[in-house]
């Protein structure tokens, strides 16, 4: 008989399986913490990046203030097309990010008359641009360099993109615009 005062054998191995039980529970705990937070790293450094919109030169396509995710592998393994919304580094300030479509790759030969952007001969069809969002401004012709592109805001009449600071350099272009998370009615693909 065992005095309730007295802890046999039993009861001792009892409590030491407890804390051991305890114990491996924190360490599952804290491995599964370490995994997760190491995932999203190598996410959000080398594929996917949440990215806050400021400005209204994307209207209507991106507001200000929308949250969505940018593709940052998409242009280490593929090319960059007429009509990507791309982020990239602001030629003139590397510390600030900007948000534009892209309009002319290099080697196309562009102009823009009055508003109307022509590439390579061909006036560029933009649904993305609201008439009471175009402009009236006029570029002379330029053939781009190459790795450079010419990039534009939907908004433009508001927009500083590449007919103010020039084209882009290929190595300054970082993601490419993808879903906007937030808020719930702006959810969606970027088109």
């Amino acid at each position: 008989m065992i005095d309730e005062g007295q802890a046999g054998p039993e009861q001792a191995t009892a409590g030491n399986g407890n804390d051991s039980q305890l114990a491996r529970g924190w360490r599952a705990w804290l491995r599964d913490t370490v995994v997760s937070v190491a995932v999203s790293a190598f996410i959000i450094i080398f594929l996917y990046q949440p990215v806050r919109v400021e400005g209204t030169s994307m209207l209507p396509v991106l507001e200000d203030q929308d949250r969505l995710f940018i593709d940052k592998i998409a242009y280490r393994v593929g090319d960059i097309h007429t009509g990507d919304v791309v982020v990239f580094q602001y030629p003139l300030d590397h510390s600030k990010s900007y948000i534009k479509r892209v309009i002319a790759l290099p080697g196309d030969d562009l102009r823009i008359d009055r508003g109307h952007v022509i590439v390579n001969g061909v006036l560029l069809e933009e649904s993305y641009v609201p008439k009471r969002f175009s402009d009236d401004r006029t570029l002379p012709e330029i053939v781009l360099p190459p790795n450079q592109y010419f990039v534009m805001g939907d908004h433009r009449s508001i927009s500083s993109d590449s007919r103010d600071f020039g084209p882009v350099e290929r190595n300054l272009i970082y993601g490419k615009a993808v879903f906007v998370y937030w808020p719930m009615e702006q959810v969606g693909v970027v088109r």
